[in-house]
């Protein structure tokens, strides 16, 4: 089985990768020695684990039973890059081009975000809502990969799917993962803090938005992977405006929602009490501040 070793020095990585060819098996122990000195090691044997079905096509459990297979040496060049990039702290989600989300494997590069588990928990609660009912318009707004819209299309085939952003590099990373996919949803870019763009948008059943909501002040909490390579558009608002974002799709969702429409926000943990009580002065009914798998306040509901 795959396992992990003692570090090995860049220098060493540099030259086994330039001058031999590796087997699977020593490929991953290289990765995971590569890396030890800046992850734990389950994360860094997580990472090696991406890297090598990148490089491979190959699952695990194909890796395990054919662990002495030599990698080409296409393969052992794009091996000793991935490390490279690894120990510049690059995430590896960038590295290989692609991360998972419910279910499907959606290309990403520093354009967008990049997914995270808890923005699952997230569409599957709005799956779980819209059981039973067929032809809603749904709207994401901030879509970044398409991750949000292009789930919510695969599990409800009939539901009419529009999506928006400002930046042409996340509208142009989406439209590719909807053409992967072969999933119609319509992607426009807009600014999602202008009134008068947000006005010429149709009415909808459902409002979806996994905004930036992290304040300036918090980047010194952050890993430095996130701060140096995911774009900092979709992550940051000022401290004296932690809100913006939240305000604006909701006026612009006031406006927009059919009777009975509901607005779903991902939120910052810090700012729960805070959204739910701008819900409830623009007059949103039943507003609901729900947990993640990890006990956070991350998710809020609110229908018209």
């Amino acid at each position: 089985m795959e396992s992990a070793t003692s570090p090995v020095c860049s220098f060493q990585i540099h030259h086994i990768a330039k001058f031999f060819i590796l087997t699977i098996q020593t490929a991953f122990t290289y990765i995971t020695g590569a890396i030890g000195d800046l992850y734990e090691e389950r994360e860094a044997a997580n990472i090696a684990h991406i890297v090598m079905e990148s490089l491979t096509g190959m699952s695990k459990l194909d890796r395990i039973v054919n662990k002495t297979n030599l990698l080409t040496p296409e393969q052992n060049q794009r091996l000793k890059a991935a490390i490279e990039a690894l120990l510049r702290k690059e995430p590896v989600q960038y590295i290989t081009g692609s991360t998972w989300f419910y279910g499907m494997e959606l290309n990403v590069n520093n354009q967008v975000l990049i997914p995270r588990p808890e923005t699952e928990e997230l569409v599957e609660w709005m799956v779980n809502d819209a059981t039973g009912r067929s032809g809603l318009k749904i709207l994401d707004v901030g879509t970044g990969s398409g991750a949000i819209p292009l789930a919510l299309k695969r599990s409800l085939p009939d539901a009419a799917v529009m999506a928006i952003d400002i930046s042409p590099g996340a509208l142009e990373v989406a439209s590719g993962n909807a053409a992967k996919w072969k999933l119609d949803v319509h992607f426009q870019q807009m600014d999602a803090l202008d009134p008068l763009q947000l006005a010429t948008l149709p009415n909808f059943d459902l409002v979806v938005s996994n905004p930036p909501y992290i304040t300036q002040s918090e980047k010194t909490g952050m890993q430095e992977q996130v701060l140096a390579y995911e774009p900092s558009l979709a992550l940051f608002v000022p401290d004296n405006d932690p809100l913006l974002f939240y305000r604006h799709i909701a006026q612009m969702a006031q406006q927009k929602l059919k009777a009975g429409g509901a607005l779903y926000f991902e939120i910052n943990e810090a700012l729960g009490k805070e959204v739910v009580e701008l819900l409830k002065a623009l007059q949103f009914k039943e507003v609901i501040l729900k947990q993640d798998m990890f006990g956070k306040d991350r998710m809020i509901k609110a229908s018209i």
